[in-house]
């Protein structure tokens, strides 16, 4: 923790789309959450009003990115449009599922590039440093032109799935943009663990007119009777998830386990994974799980000392890459 001398310059706020992870960051960090009024008028547009004085402090907004998005992206803004009024001194925005990440370029014409009016919003609003993990394009952090800290939750997940791991086991990426992200996962498990695996990938094809949808062709690498472990950023409608468990089993693998990031589990995403072969799935809670959602098959892991320890590293002017031992980058 910073020095007890300025922690009083130090806040951590939260918005409404994912209060029990702000929550556990800042128990992590051994502060309460600031006092905001957070509501909305009868035609439902949002307000925001800060309880106590932000003059001259650093203020991290927490904002879970959960259904509905485009009111939970407004809501962040109007705080922290609110704080920059109010003389605060720096704002962060902690947004740990970026908004419309995938939407970061133009796959046909006439295509907005939504991932980049977002950032604009952002630092029209006033942020003046953004802390998002695990993008699902990297090069959205050069959409920004203030700071912009990209977090991990490699560290979280693979330690995870290290417990259950056997020899043989091969890291599988849904598709070949994937394929570093899955380096990177058997670099660490060499690094920490002392495990060494194989890698392959799965030939996938996006159907680019259609949301949502494509399909797995084939597996490209050895997976015969052997443990897989399908890494991702996120899983949303849980068709690429499924449809690889498929094609890899019959391939004839032997398990498969699946991690990602990101939650969304749209739809009838959580029925989808509990009829398919996937023994388990490893998530974060960058977004909210509603009991709704709730699957023996699936496994949460708290991104939160990671994100808190960001934020030490933030306030106290250090360095956060030194926290994630440079696989954040």
């Amino acid at each position: 923790m910073p020095a007890r001398a300025n922690i009083e310059k130090l806040a951590i706020f939260a918005g409404t789309g994912n209060r029990g992870l702000a929550e556990a960051i800042a128990a992590d960090l051994g502060m309460d959450l600031g006092d905001v009024e957070i509501s909305r008028f009868a035609s439902s547009e949002g307000y925001v009003r800060f309880r106590t004085s932000v003059r001259g402090i650093h203020a991290f907004v927490i904002q879970g990115m959960c259904d509905p998005i485009d009111h939970m992206i407004m809501e962040q803004l109007i705080m922290i449009d609110a704080l920059k009024r109010a003389s605060t001194r720096r704002v962060t925005a902690v947004c740990p599922l970026y908004p419309y990440s995938r939407q970061d370029r133009k796959a046909r014409g006439r295509e907005p590039i939504t991932a980049k009016l977002v950032a604009e919003l952002y630092e029209t609003a006033g942020a003046d440093r953004i802390v998002s993990v695990d993008l699902h394009a990297p090069q959205i952090q050069g959409f920004f032109r203030v700071p912009f800290d990209h977090l991990t939750a490699l560290p979280v997940l693979a330690d995870h799935v290290a417990s259950s791991l056997q020899d043989g086991f091969v890291i599988v990426a849904p598709d070949a943009g994937a394929l570093r992200l899955a380096d990177k996962w058997a670099r660490h498990l060499s690094l920490f663990h002392r495990m060494e695996a194989d890698v392959a990938y799965l030939h996938k094809r996006r159907i680019t007119d259609k949301r949502n949808l494509s399909e797995t062709l084939a597996v490209v690498g050895d997976v015969k009777d052997r443990q897989c472990v399908l890494v991702d950023d996120m899983i949303d409608t849980a068709g690429t998830i499924v449809n690889g468990v498929d094609t890899l089993v019959r391939a004839g693998a032997r398990e498969v386990v699946a991690a990602a990031t990101h939650p969304i589990l749209s739809g009838s995403a959580v029925a989808r994974l509990e009829a398919s072969a996937l023994r388990e799935l490893v998530v974060t809670d960058t977004v909210p799980i509603g009991p709704e959602k709730d699957s023996p098959k699936i496994t949460v892991q708290s991104i939160a000392p990671l994100i808190a320890a960001a934020i030490k590293e933030i306030f106290a002017e250090g360095s956060v890459s030194t926290v994630f031992h440079g696989e954040n980058v």
